[in-house]
């Protein structure tokens, strides 16, 4: 083989290795750009989870926010339960024991009625008895 065969044939496979190159070159070129895709990608989660994290944020505040209200309300319940015992206590120990009291007295003096209008019933009839005695004597005297 002579030198301009073996130069033409060295040409030859430069050739190729150059295009061989020039797509590494494009592939690299394309690489790049997925890669700057992906980092915009990247960017762009890095704001989601940012984002993620304060709604978190916010939300722990709203669950103590409302772990608070809970205990208040809890509180306040506990100070009603009190409040309703002492009620019920009341109503029982003393209450009743009035009304029991106040319906005793009642009959009592629902029997000294009965009793006296009996009593003035009967003074009444009495009395009428006398006035018609009391009348028939007048009239006895009034004939003498």
């Amino acid at each position: 083989m002579t030198d301009s065969e073996k130069l033409d044939r060295l040409l030859m496979q430069m050739q190729g290795v150059k295009e061989d190159v020039q797509d590494l070159k494009g592939g690299v070129q394309n690489l790049k750009e997925n890669v700057q895709g992906m980092q915009e990608d990247v960017q762009d989660l890095k704001g989601d989870v940012q984002g993620m994290q304060e709604d978190v944020q916010d939300l722990k505040g709203d669950v103590q926010g409302l772990r608070e209200d809970v205990q208040n309300l809890q509180k306040k319940t506990d100070i009603l339960d009190i409040r309703v015992t002492k009620v019920e206590l009341t109503l029982e120990n003393e209450i009743s024991v009035s009304i029991r009291r106040v319906a005793e007295g009642h009959l009592d003096l629902s029997r000294n009625l009965h009793e006296c209008v009996k009593l003035a019933s009967d003074i009444k009839s009495k009395q009428e008895i006398q006035d018609i005695f009391i009348a028939a004597h007048n009239n006895k005297l009034k004939m003498l």
